[in-house]
């Protein structure tokens, strides 16, 4: 046992290891279009179509502070007409620390909007209930997939450019 507790003593209690905060969140922007109310309220001759978008955007703030901003947008439609349209920009303000350089840019743009999604999507659902409709219930987000894709398509957007015409 007191090897166990000079171990521990010589730790001195510091964490090396990564750490990822979220300082604070919140609303960056909110949009809500009920563009065909009240005609389109109420029961429906057909499931609507909604489309969802997906974007992450990071803006360094300082030495180990980053905003991460999370847009979600939807649109539903019946018949090519519009239910509604929705915008949410949610961010959240995150410190790294301990990082590897090399694992920054998949913490930012998979894990901090893994963590502030289930705020975004219960935001999303508030205004479209609020709104007259069943709330919309956005799936999870497979923000590795998301990430996957979008490192894909920069790759063949630089090998396009590197190409002689």
């Amino acid at each position: 046992m007191s090897d166990q507790g000079s171990a521990n003593a010589g730790n001195g209690g510091a964490q090396t290891g990564a750490q990822l905060r979220v300082l604070t969140q919140y609303v960056k922007d909110l949009s809500f279009e009920n563009p065909n109310a009240p005609q389109m309220l109420g029961p429906v001759d057909e499931t609507p179509s909604i489309g969802i978008r997906v974007d992450v955007g990071v803006k360094r703030m300082a030495d180990s502070d980053y905003e991460v901003a999370l847009k979600i947008g939807a649109e539903a439609t019946v018949k090519d007409k519009t239910m509604f349209l929705v915008e949410i920009e949610y961010a959240g303000l995150f410190r790294l620390t301990n990082i590897p350089e090399h694992d920054l840019e998949a913490v930012l743009v998979v894990e901090c909007p893994r963590q502030i999604f289930p705020f975004a999507r219960r935001a999303l659902a508030d205004v479209t209930r609020d709104g007259g409709y069943p709330p919309l219930m956005v799936d999870p987000i497979d923000f590795v997939s998301l990430y996957q894709q979008r490192r894909e398509q920069m790759a063949q957007e630089v090998a396009g450019a590197q190409q002689p015409n």
